[in-house]
Protein backbone atom coordinates (compact mmCIF):
# COMPACT_ATOMS: atom_id res chain seq x y z
CA UNK A 1 0.00 0.00 0.00
CA UNK A 2 2.89 1.89 0.11
CA UNK A 3 2.38 3.79 -3.20
CA UNK A 4 -1.29 4.44 -2.86
CA UNK A 5 -2.71 7.88 -2.47
CA UNK A 6 -6.30 7.44 -3.91
CA UNK A 7 -9.06 4.92 -3.27
CA UNK A 8 -11.89 3.93 -6.18
CA UNK A 9 -15.38 2.80 -4.02
CA UNK A 10 -17.70 1.00 -5.05
CA UNK A 11 -21.27 2.21 -3.83
CA UNK A 12 -24.05 -0.88 -3.42
CA UNK A 13 -22.63 -3.90 -1.75
CA UNK A 14 -19.91 -1.85 -0.18
CA UNK A 15 -20.42 1.22 0.71
CA UNK A 16 -24.07 0.69 1.43
CA UNK A 17 -26.96 -2.08 1.48
CA UNK A 18 -28.87 -0.31 -1.36
CA UNK A 19 -30.68 -4.23 -1.87
CA UNK A 20 -33.89 -3.67 0.54
CA UNK A 21 -35.13 -0.39 -1.25
CA UNK A 22 -34.20 -1.75 -5.06
CA UNK A 23 -36.02 -4.96 -4.12
CA UNK A 24 -39.05 -3.10 -3.40
CA UNK A 25 -38.56 -1.13 -6.45
CA UNK A 26 -38.07 -3.96 -8.58
CA UNK A 27 -41.37 -5.70 -7.02
CA UNK A 28 -43.48 -2.53 -7.38
CA UNK A 29 -42.69 -2.78 -11.18
CA UNK A 30 -43.30 -6.30 -11.53
CA UNK A 31 -46.26 -5.64 -9.78
CA UNK A 32 -47.34 -3.55 -12.05
CA UNK A 33 -46.77 -5.48 -14.76
CA UNK A 34 -48.64 -8.17 -13.38
CA UNK A 35 -45.29 -9.98 -13.18
CA UNK A 36 -43.99 -12.35 -10.26
CA UNK A 37 -42.24 -10.58 -7.41
CA UNK A 38 -38.77 -12.14 -5.79
CA UNK A 39 -37.61 -12.27 -2.24
CA UNK A 40 -35.07 -10.04 -1.50
CA UNK A 41 -32.35 -12.91 -0.97
CA UNK A 42 -33.09 -13.88 -4.88
CA UNK A 43 -33.21 -10.04 -5.89
CA UNK A 44 -29.75 -9.70 -4.32
CA UNK A 45 -27.62 -11.86 -6.88
CA UNK A 46 -28.72 -9.85 -9.65
CA UNK A 47 -27.60 -6.35 -8.12
CA UNK A 48 -24.26 -4.97 -9.37
CA UNK A 49 -24.41 -4.28 -13.13
CA UNK A 50 -26.85 -1.02 -13.27
CA UNK A 51 -30.05 -1.01 -13.08
CA UNK A 52 -30.96 -2.33 -16.66
CA UNK A 53 -29.73 -5.47 -16.13
CA UNK A 54 -31.80 -5.43 -12.96
CA UNK A 55 -34.52 -5.11 -14.62
CA UNK A 56 -33.82 -7.23 -17.77
CA UNK A 57 -33.45 -10.52 -14.76
CA UNK A 58 -36.43 -9.39 -12.84
CA UNK A 59 -38.79 -9.25 -16.28
CA UNK A 60 -37.24 -12.65 -17.22
CA UNK A 61 -36.88 -14.34 -13.46
CA UNK A 62 -33.17 -13.90 -13.64
CA UNK A 63 -32.71 -15.87 -17.42
CA UNK A 64 -30.66 -13.69 -19.56
CA UNK A 65 -32.72 -12.72 -22.42
CA UNK A 66 -32.82 -11.79 -25.84
CA UNK A 67 -31.69 -7.87 -25.82
CA UNK A 68 -32.92 -6.64 -28.99
CA UNK A 69 -36.05 -8.61 -29.29
CA UNK A 70 -37.23 -7.26 -25.86
CA UNK A 71 -35.95 -3.75 -26.58
CA UNK A 72 -38.92 -1.27 -26.27
CA UNK A 73 -40.49 -3.49 -23.16
CA UNK A 74 -37.26 -3.51 -20.87
CA UNK A 75 -37.29 0.33 -21.66
CA UNK A 76 -40.13 0.82 -20.86
CA UNK A 77 -40.17 -1.15 -17.75
CA UNK A 78 -37.00 0.28 -16.74
CA UNK A 79 -38.50 3.90 -16.58
CA UNK A 80 -41.04 2.26 -13.99
CA UNK A 81 -38.51 0.91 -11.85
CA UNK A 82 -36.40 3.89 -12.15
CA UNK A 83 -39.68 5.92 -10.69
CA UNK A 84 -40.63 3.79 -8.09
CA UNK A 85 -36.68 3.91 -6.83
CA UNK A 86 -36.84 7.77 -7.30
CA UNK A 87 -40.17 7.59 -4.68
CA UNK A 88 -38.13 5.32 -2.24
CA UNK A 89 -35.14 7.59 -1.69
CA UNK A 90 -33.08 5.75 0.63
CA UNK A 91 -35.48 4.39 2.85
CA UNK A 92 -34.53 0.95 3.88
CA UNK A 93 -30.73 2.05 2.65
CA UNK A 94 -28.30 1.22 5.35
CA UNK A 95 -24.57 2.13 5.19
CA UNK A 96 -22.32 -0.95 5.73
CA UNK A 97 -20.56 -1.33 9.95
CA UNK A 98 -17.44 1.15 9.52
CA UNK A 99 -18.22 2.72 6.55
CA UNK A 100 -18.79 5.91 7.70
CA UNK A 101 -15.59 6.15 10.46
CA UNK A 102 -12.92 4.58 7.49
CA UNK A 103 -13.69 6.92 4.87
CA UNK A 104 -12.91 9.49 7.14
CA UNK A 105 -9.97 8.20 8.94
CA UNK A 106 -8.77 7.92 5.29
CA UNK A 107 -9.51 11.12 4.44
CA UNK A 108 -7.95 12.36 7.56
CA UNK A 109 -5.24 11.11 6.18
CA UNK A 110 -4.63 12.75 3.47
CA UNK A 111 -6.18 9.71 0.95
CA UNK A 112 -8.23 11.05 -2.18
CA UNK A 113 -11.48 9.19 -2.43
CA UNK A 114 -13.55 8.64 -5.63
CA UNK A 115 -16.98 7.01 -6.00
CA UNK A 116 -17.03 4.70 -9.10
CA UNK A 117 -20.27 2.47 -9.26
CA UNK A 118 -22.93 0.67 -11.86
CA UNK A 119 -25.33 2.41 -10.74
CA UNK A 120 -27.41 5.32 -13.00
CA UNK A 121 -25.64 8.72 -11.70
CA UNK A 122 -28.51 10.70 -10.62
CA UNK A 123 -28.89 8.22 -7.06
CA UNK A 124 -25.50 8.92 -6.26
CA UNK A 125 -25.55 12.03 -4.52
CA UNK A 126 -29.16 11.41 -2.98
CA UNK A 127 -27.40 8.30 -0.96
CA UNK A 128 -24.05 10.11 -0.43
CA UNK A 129 -26.19 12.89 1.39
CA UNK A 130 -28.45 11.04 2.95
CA UNK A 131 -25.47 9.94 4.96
CA UNK A 132 -23.40 12.71 4.71
CA UNK A 133 -20.69 11.50 2.69
CA UNK A 134 -20.68 13.79 -0.19
CA UNK A 135 -18.22 15.82 0.85
CA UNK A 136 -15.12 13.21 1.28
CA UNK A 137 -15.38 12.30 -2.44
CA UNK A 138 -13.19 13.76 -4.97
CA UNK A 139 -15.19 12.42 -8.38
CA UNK A 140 -17.89 10.27 -8.31
CA UNK A 141 -18.63 8.33 -11.61
CA UNK A 142 -21.90 6.47 -12.43
CA UNK A 143 -22.99 3.81 -14.82
CA UNK A 144 -24.47 6.21 -17.19
CA UNK A 145 -21.51 8.70 -16.63
CA UNK A 146 -19.23 6.87 -19.47
CA UNK A 147 -19.70 4.89 -22.78
CA UNK A 148 -18.80 1.70 -20.91
CA UNK A 149 -19.10 0.50 -17.43
CA UNK A 150 -17.24 -1.76 -14.49
CA UNK A 151 -16.43 -4.73 -15.65
CA UNK A 152 -14.69 -2.37 -18.23
CA UNK A 153 -11.28 -0.60 -17.33
CA UNK A 154 -12.45 2.96 -18.64
CA UNK A 155 -14.62 4.34 -15.55
CA UNK A 156 -11.49 4.15 -13.57
CA UNK A 157 -8.75 4.99 -16.02
CA UNK A 158 -10.98 8.18 -16.91
CA UNK A 159 -10.94 8.59 -13.04
CA UNK A 160 -6.66 8.64 -13.02
CA UNK A 161 -6.65 10.67 -16.26
CA UNK A 162 -9.11 13.66 -14.53
CA UNK A 163 -7.20 13.26 -11.39
CA UNK A 164 -3.86 13.05 -12.71
CA UNK A 165 -2.49 10.25 -11.15
CA UNK A 166 -1.41 6.60 -12.20
CA UNK A 167 -2.89 3.55 -11.94
CA UNK A 168 -0.15 2.21 -9.68
CA UNK A 169 -1.29 5.15 -7.10
CA UNK A 170 -4.87 3.86 -7.15
CA UNK A 171 -6.32 1.14 -5.12
CA UNK A 172 -9.87 -0.50 -6.15
CA UNK A 173 -12.34 -1.14 -3.33
CA UNK A 174 -15.45 -3.41 -4.15
CA UNK A 175 -17.41 -6.24 -3.31
CA UNK A 176 -18.42 -7.86 -6.89
CA UNK A 177 -16.47 -9.57 -9.58
CA UNK A 178 -16.92 -6.49 -12.01
CA UNK A 179 -14.63 -3.86 -9.65
CA UNK A 180 -11.87 -6.59 -9.39
CA UNK A 181 -12.15 -7.25 -13.55
CA UNK A 182 -12.23 -3.55 -13.59
CA UNK A 183 -9.13 -2.84 -11.65
CA UNK A 184 -6.99 -5.59 -13.57
CA UNK A 185 -8.45 -4.52 -16.84
CA UNK A 186 -7.05 -1.06 -15.88
CA UNK A 187 -3.91 -2.55 -14.26
CA UNK A 188 -4.66 -0.98 -10.88
CA UNK A 189 -4.66 -2.89 -7.48
CA UNK A 190 -7.89 -4.07 -5.90
CA UNK A 191 -9.66 -5.28 -2.43
CA UNK A 192 -12.48 -7.26 -2.41
CA UNK A 193 -15.06 -7.63 0.08
CA UNK A 194 -16.55 -10.52 1.43
CA UNK A 195 -19.88 -9.32 2.51
CA UNK A 196 -20.90 -7.62 -0.62
CA UNK A 197 -23.59 -9.25 -3.78
CA UNK A 198 -20.88 -11.19 -5.62
CA UNK A 199 -24.05 -13.24 -7.66
CA UNK A 200 -23.27 -16.08 -4.67
CA UNK A 201 -19.91 -16.70 -5.52
CA UNK A 202 -16.74 -15.92 -3.32
CA UNK A 203 -14.86 -12.18 -4.01
CA UNK A 204 -11.65 -14.64 -3.79
CA UNK A 205 -12.36 -15.81 -6.97
CA UNK A 206 -11.30 -13.22 -8.83
CA UNK A 207 -8.21 -12.62 -6.78
CA UNK A 208 -7.96 -9.51 -6.11
CA UNK A 209 -4.95 -7.96 -4.08
CA UNK A 210 -6.89 -8.61 -0.86
CA UNK A 211 -9.75 -10.03 0.48
CA UNK A 212 -11.49 -8.48 3.38
CA UNK A 213 -14.29 -9.31 5.89
CA UNK A 214 -14.59 -6.00 7.48
CA UNK A 215 -14.81 -2.40 5.79
CA UNK A 216 -12.58 -0.78 8.44
CA UNK A 217 -10.27 -3.19 7.72
CA UNK A 218 -9.00 -1.08 4.93
CA UNK A 219 -6.90 0.87 7.48
CA UNK A 220 -5.15 -1.65 9.00
CA UNK A 221 -3.49 -2.35 5.30
CA UNK A 222 0.01 -2.01 5.04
Amino acid sequence: MQKIDTFFFDLDGTLVDSVPDLATALNQMLSHYQLPTYDEQIIRHWVGNGARVLVERGVSGGAEINHHHMQPEIDAALEKFLFYYRTLKTKSTVLYEGVFDTLHALKDRGYTLVLITNKPSEFIEPILSAFSLSALFSLTIGGDSLPEKKPSALPLLYACEKLHISPSQCVMVGDSKNDILAAKAANIKSIGLTYGYNYGESIATYQPNWVLDNFSDILKLQ
